[in-house]
């Protein structure tokens, strides 16, 4: 899923009234699986709440601001689009191992599928990330890539150190150095409680693509950054408001794709074959 247009990298004072509104009048709609959609009423009640002033969202006459209009469009986009699109992406366990299943014997990868880090009966192939690797293989063919780096990410001036990210990623094309395209999974089919690793992973990621955003604000460089997330439990029953947070950092410009459950099936290979046509257009190097 990419950005929507309209609400990509909107000013600093839009995300934070989208976050200090959606901490306070809350993401989801208690006792049921949806998001919540804010009105402009809302709105101004949850400013008012917090102490703060609604004069930026509808003038002394009463009425609505072009901020307090695209306010409220912007929260019935997020909504919607988890309510009516994300949410039904999601694969569970069964379901993803038979698509993994499918997409190994019709692909044939070479690659030992990674194991996920479960124990006992939950340990079993990553299948998310298996995915992933097998139809990158199929779409870059003899090209170098690394699928599971162990060290950091570096772009380099002159062959020197440039920018060196403070996290390791769990894919790069060609590799870790000057990469074309970077990529982190989320992948939870066995969990069954929403500890603080989960959440902590969706904020590590922003911080990636603040660093990202700084070298492309210093250097202009600006590597391809995808985010695949998959589990219907982990994420739509018990993780709905962080499925926000994603779509809000996808439309600040933290990260280029965010891609839900099966989605991986129909986008991903259209992603690599432009990875590597700019590999191609670079000649051959990253």
């Amino acid at each position: 899923m990419k950005a929507n247009q309209q609400f990509l990298r909107q000013p600093g004072y839009f995300w934070a009234n989208v976050r200090s509104l959606s901490e306070k009048l809350g993401y989801t709609v208690r006792g049921a699986k949806t998001i919540k959609i804010h009105t402009i009423d809302d709105i101004r009640r949850g400013l008012v709440s917090l102490g703060l002033s609604d004069s930026h969202i509808v003038t002394p006459g009463g009425e609505i601001t072009p901020l307090g209009a695209l306010l409220v469009e912007y929260f019935q986009f997020r909504a919607e689009i988890l309510n009516d699109t994300v949410q039904h992406l999601f694969m569970d366990a069964l379901t993803a191992k038979a698509t993994y299943e499918q997409h190994r014997d019709e692909l044939h990868p070479t690659l030992i599928p990674p194991m996920n880090k479960q124990k006992g009966e939950k340990k079993d192939i990553a299948f998310l990330t298996a995915i992933v690797n097998a139809i990158v293989e199929s779409r870059i063919g003899d090209l170098p890539c690394n699928y599971d780096p162990r060290n950091l990410t570096t772009f380099t001036l002159n062959g020197a150190p440039l920018r060196t990210f403070a996290r390791r990623f769990d894919g790069a094309f060609p590799g870790v150095v000057n990469p074309i395209a970077l990529w982190e999974v989320k992948e939870y089919y066995y969990t069954t409680t929403f500890g603080s690793k989960i959440p902590d992973g969706i904020y590590s990621t922003m911080l990636d693509g603040v660093e990202i955003d700084q070298l492309v604000a210093d250097q202009g460089i600006s590597p391809f950054h995808c985010l695949f997330v998959d589990g219907y439990r982990t994420w739509w029953q018990d993780g709905r408001s962080y499925l926000c947070r994603m779509i809000d950092m996808l439309h600040m410009g933290y990260v280029d794709e965010v891609i839900f459950g099966r989605e991986v099936v129909e986008v991903l290979p259209q992603l690599v074959d432009e990875w590597v046509q700019v590999y191609n257009e670079r000649g051959g190097s990253s």
